[in-house]
C-alpha cells in the first residue's frame, strides 16, 4: 500500500510547501518594513487585477509551461536537463533565421516553419550533452550548464555581428516582417467582439503550450516510448535487462526535452509586441522551468498550475516593485523560497505526512 495517497502527493504536499514559503516571505517583508498584506494585495492585483495584467501573467506562464514540460520529460528518465536556457536561445536563433530569410506569406505558415526550426535547434543543442552522457559518461548536469554559456555567447555573436541591422545599436535582429507576427489574445478575442488583454503580449502560444502539455501526458503515460522512459528513470539496470537501450532512451528523451524548450522561443520572439530576437530572449525561463517541474510533480496538469503561479509571481512582483520601494530582488527571494520548499526541503513536508497517513491507515 502506498504510504500516501496520490492526491496528497500532487496537491497537499505542494500546498503546505507554498504556505511555509508564504510564512517566511511575510517575515521578510516585515523585516524590511513593508506591510505584508499591502504587498500581497499589490502582487495579486498586478497579476490578476485587470485583463491586461492577466495577459502579462499568461505570457510568462507560457514560457514557464514549455520549459517546465522540457524539464519534466527529462526527469522521467532521471535526466537532469538544466540546459533549458541555452536550448531556448538556440531555438530563438533558429526561428529568427527562418523568419528573416524566408518570405512567409502568412503567420500560420511562419509559425509552422519557425516553430519546427526552433524545436529542431533546441533538440540538437540538447543532443550533444545527451550523447556525451550516453556514450562518454559525461554528467549531463555539467554539460548542460556549459552549453547554456556557450549558447549565450553564440547568440550574442550572431546578433552583434551577423543579424543586427546596419546602424542599429541594440543587440537584436531586425523587427520580423508583419506577416509573421503572431495574433495576440486581444486580436483573437476581438474577433468575437470581446475587448480583453489590452496591450499585453499574450498570444496564441498559450494554446500551443496547453497542446504540448496534453502531448506530454499522452507520450509519458499512454505510449510504449513513455513506458520505456519511465522504466529507464526508475531503474537503468532493470530497463537494460528488459532490452531497453540506455543510449537510445537518453538521446530520444533529451531530444524531446530540448525541442520543447526550443519551441518556447516562439512566444518570446514572434509573440511579443515588437517581434524580434534579442540577446536575453530566454529571460531566465529555463531555470524557472526546473522549479515549475518540481512543484508540478513532473505532471502536465501540475506544471500548468505551477507555471501559472510563477507567471503571477513574475508579473505581480514587477508591479510590486514599480508601485513601492520594494526591490525587484524581493520577487527573486520569494521564488527561491518556493523552489526551496517544493524542491530541496520536500521531505520536510512529505515524511511527516507519510507518517500521518500510515497512522490513519493502521487505525482504519
Amino acid at each position: 500500500m502506498e504510504p500516501m495517497p496520490r492526491w496528497a502527493d500532487i496537491v497537499l504536499v505542494p500546498a503546505i510547501s507554498l504556505v511555509l514559503a508564504a510564512i517566511i516571505s511575510v517575515i521578510i517583508f516585515m523585516i524590511i518594513g513593508q506591510n505584508p498584506w499591502e504587498a500581497l494585495t499589490l502582487m495579486v492585483g498586478g497579476a490578476f487585477g485587470s485583463s491586461e495584467d492577466f495577459g502579462y501573467t499568461l505570457f510568462y506562464t507560457t514560457n514557464f509551461l514549455f520549459t517546465g514540460l522540457a524539464v519534466a520529460v527529462a526527469f522521467h528518465a532521471s535526466l537532469f536537463n538544466i540546459g533549458g536556457e541555452g536550448q531556448v536561445l538556440l531555438g530563438g536563433l533558429g526561428a529568427a533565421l527562418v523568419i528573416l530569410f524566408v518570405p512567409w506569406p502568412h503567420w500560420t505558415l511562419a509559425l509552422i516553419g519557425a516553430g519546427a526550426t526552433a524545436a529542431v535547434f533546441g533538440a540538437l543543442w540538447a543532443a550533444i550533452p545527451a550523447y556525451l552522457q550516453a556514450r562518454r559518461g559525461s554528467h549531463i548536469v555539467i554539460t548542460t550548464i556549459m552549453f547554456n554559456f556557450m549558447a549565450s555567447g553564440l547568440l550574442v555573436y550572431m546578433l552583434g555581428e551577423v543579424l543586427r541591422p546596419a546602424g542599429e545599436m541594440q543587440t537584436a535582429t531586425a523587427v520580423f516582417p508583419e506577416a509573421t507576427h503572431l495574433p495576440s489574445l486581444q486580436d483573437i478575442f476581438g474577433v468575437f467582439g470581446i475587448e480583453a488583454f489590452g496591450r499585453s503580449p499574450a498570444n496564441i502560444s498559450i494554446f500551443l503550450g496547453l497542446i504540448a502539455a496534453a502531448g506530454v501526458w499522452a507520450l509519458i503515460w499512454h505510449t510504449r516510448l513513455g513506458y520505456e522512459i519511465r522504466s529507464f528513470g526508475k531503474s537503468q539496470s532493470a530497463a537494460a535487462y528488459a532490452g531497453i537501450s540506455p543510449v537510445r532512451i537518453t538521446m530520444i528523451t533529451m531530444l524531446i526535452s530540448g525541442a520543447l524548450a526550443g519551441f518556447m522561443a516562439i512566444n518570446n520572439s514572434m509573440g511579443i509586441n515588437t517581434p524580434q530576437l534579442v540577446d536575453n530572449a530566454s529571460g531566465g525561463a529555463g531555470f524557472i522551468g526546473i522549479a515549475v517541474a518540481l512543484m508540478g510533480r513532473n505532471h502536465p496538469v501540475g506544471i500548468i498550475i505551477a507555471g501559472l503561479l510563477f507567471g503571477a509571481l513574475w508579473q505581480g512582483g514587477a508591479e510590486l516593485s514599480a508601485a513601492t520601494s520594494v526591490p525587484v530582488q524581493m520577487v527573486v527571494i520569494i521564488q527561491a523560497l518556493v523552489i526551496m520548499f517544493t524542491g530541496a526541503l520536500d521531505n520536510m513536508v512529505r515524511r511527516p505526512l507519510e507518517g500521518l497517513f500510515r497512522t490513519m491507515q493502521k487505525q482504519g
